[in-house]
């Protein structure tokens, strides 16, 4: 018997580059994502071949995980190393994996390790909640690929309903799904609308036509300057040291930030404040989604990419150059970098009847700054959407 595996990419309007420090956020699982289909083989061998990168993945799912091959297959063997460390693996899999959009900003690392726990976890007849599947993709991300990600990303992917804004606190892991404007939702997330109707904007995805590898980027070097951020206001109150992996900015009241923000050198003091004002802007954004307050709302989410862009100095050239564009544009209620923000791609929040004209002069004025990505650059429109599922 054969099966299908739909996990959905994700954004995130507002909660940038705080996951990891514990804090506030908010996204949409959405409406394209990788599509993964497998028979189970009961010899326990995994054969993986994908429609979207070269090659093959070979291995077998009793054996301890190996070094890291730097492939595409790294993914399956890091979510086989943190299913084994929890259940006993016997079935492997015989698949074939597909991606419908391009790598860069939607978190498709994230979206492929959970397909590939779900799959792994359904050959062994293991049944995982969801949040289960969270854990499990963020820590084989973490410790077998090497990323010192949050939950954000997994969160999203697998507890996302179609038309509701996930709202999760990384500290306490808790989490709502929130329909626009406090209308009540639906027993059926497949029947989830908006009083009837779909919600009042698409979100456009503005590939920038760079691509990115978040292991390789300054993703890590961000969160141990968080890190460094909060032993800074620790040892300047006198305060006891944590060790450095259990030490997170969310554990730290701010006005602690207020008092020692001028002795602490200015790098950090600039993480430390994106921290805090992205923690005010993801409790005053989820007020505006609940009462219907889409500009409010927007308007919130270009803060938080400015607070990036500034505080938490990410985003390439193109990424701002795009940024700077569809903020002038009639439409766009607000939009941000998407994903950690090194390259990759832009979200917007639009109006549907704009969305021609916005793809066409956003088009026509960054390619008149950046001609060489005129094959490469590419624009997208998804809604949001049920998060990682069977597909019968």
């Amino acid at each position: 018997m054969q099966y299908h595996i739909f996990s959905p990419y994700r954004v995130c309007p507002l909660g940038a580059h705080v996951d990891h420090q514990h804090g506030l956020v908010t996204g949409f699982a959405i409406n394209k994502g990788v599509d993964l289909w497998f028979d189970v083989c009961e010899d326990g061998h995994v054969h993986l071949e994908s429609k979207t990168f070269e090659g093959i993945v070979d291995f077998e799912i009793d054996a301890p995980s190996q070094v890291r091959e730097q492939h595409w297959g790294d993914y399956a063997r890091g979510a086989k190393y943190a299913l084994r460390k929890r259940f006993e693996l016997k079935n492997g899999i015989n698949g074939v994996i597909q991606g419908s959009l391009p790598v860069g900003g939607l978190s498709s690392s994230a979206a492929v390790l959970i397909a590939y726990v779900m799959a792994f976890a359904k050959a062994n007849d293991i049944t995982l909640q969801p949040f289960e599947v969270v854990k499990i993709a963020s820590e084989a991300e973490r410790e077998y690929i090497g990323l010192n990600n949050g939950l954000l990303d997994q969160a999203c992917i697998a507890l996302g309903k179609k038309n509701q804004l996930l709202f999760l606190d990384c500290d306490s892991n808790d989490y709502r799904l929130i329909p626009f404007g406090n209308q009540p939702s639906t027993v059926n997330s497949k029947q989830s609308t908006v009083n009837g109707n779909e919600l009042p904007f698409e979100i456009g995805i503005f590939f920038s036509g760079l691509t990115r590898s978040l292991v390789n980027s300054d993703y890590n070097l961000r969160v141990y300057e968080c890190k460094t951020a909060a032993w800074n206001m620790l040892a300047y109150t006198d305060q006891p040291l944590k060790t450095f992996d259990k030490t997170f900015l969310r554990d730290i009241p701010k006005a602690t930030y207020d008092k020692t923000r001028i002795a602490m050198p200015a790098r950090f003091a600039r993480r430390a404040e994106h921290f805090y004002s992205e923690y005010r802007r993801v409790r005053q954004g989820v007020t505006a989604w609940e009462t219907g307050n889409l500009k409010l709302f927007g308007k919130l989410s270009f803060d938080s990419c400015e607070s990036s862009i500034h505080n938490y100095e990410c985003g390439s050239p193109e990424l701002i150059a795009i940024y700077d564009i569809m903020r002038s544009l009639p439409g766009v209620y607000g939009g941000r970098f998407s994903g950690a923000g090194f390259k990759g791609a832009c979200i917007a929040l639009v109006d549907p009847a704009c969305k021609a004209e916005i793809e066409k002069v956003l088009t026509e004025k960054y390619l008149e700054q950046f001609p060489e990505y005129e094959r490469t650059f590419q624009v997208f429109w998804v809604k949001p959407d049920d998060g990682a599922r069977f597909v019968d």
